[in-house]
């Protein structure tokens, strides 16, 4: 009976640590070695825009701005915020987004509010515009940058397309995330977003998800009247 209960005990306990192994596994909790774009022969795309002036292309602010948010970590709530822009610990995944923009010197939500009422039709996913929230849509984030960015393969396998400070949105209008300078031991890249995960920056895409959209905003390619910049 003892060798019964013992054979028991050890089958629950070896149950669990699997478990505990594949819950961290899945959730990135693992120590990993990281790889970057040299790693892989892989010649980084730098945008020829410094739009705020600070030395930093723009898709190296918007990479810094999704890094900043990563590592603040902020808690996931999608509430209404009077002004739009919860505070720094508090924020969705869209907020990454409008974050990575302001480092840039972009204010996506008045990018997003003025382009809503030219072109109010295009907005689907609106019934009633207001500024304060619709920036924190996805899926008015990518009606936006369908009209305005360089839009890209979504075939990840294309590993030297995808670059950092690029815009990856996921399955349908779920979800949406920003381009690391990290990537895995196949070159695939890790995804800084926030669904609320323990680790924000992370091999997001080795869970498969569906790549709906995929994007690169260069401001030179665009009319300057739809930019706006971000005043404190």
């Amino acid at each position: 009976m003892k060798k019964i209960v013992k054979k028991f005990l050890f089958i629950i306990l070896l149950f669990f640590l699997v478990s505990a192994l594949l819950i961290a596994d899945y959730y990135n909790l693992l120590p990993q070695k990281k790889y970057y774009n040299s790693d892989f022969s892989i010649e980084t795309v730098y945008s020829e825009v410094d739009y705020n002036n600070n030395g930093k292309d723009d898709y190296t602010d918007f990479l810094l701005g999704a890094k900043k948010d990563a590592q603040n970590k902020p808690r996931y709530d999608g509430s209404y915020v009077e002004g739009g822009f919860p505070s720094d610990d508090v924020g969705v995944c869209t907020d990454v987004i409008w974050r990575s923009f302001k480092m840039a010197g972009y204010n996506l939500r008045d990018m997003i509010d003025n382009d809503v009422s030219r072109r109010r039709d295009d907005y689907i996913y609106i019934d009633i515009q207001d500024c304060y929230i619709d920036f924190r849509r996805v899926g008015n984030l990518r009606i936006f940058f369908e009209k305005y960015a360089i839009i890209l393969t979504n075939d990840i396998s294309q590993i030297d397309q995808f670059q950092p400070g690029d815009i990856v949105i996921f399955n349908g209008n779920d979800h949406i995330g920003i381009v690391s300078d990290i990537r895995n031991s196949k070159g695939v890249p890790y995804i800084i977003h926030n669904g609320g995960q323990p680790v924000r920056e992370e091999d997001y895409l080795k869970r498969k998800p569906q790549i709906s959209g995929h994007y690169r905003f260069d401001s030179s390619l665009i009319d300057q009247e739809i930019l706006v910049k971000w005043e404190d």
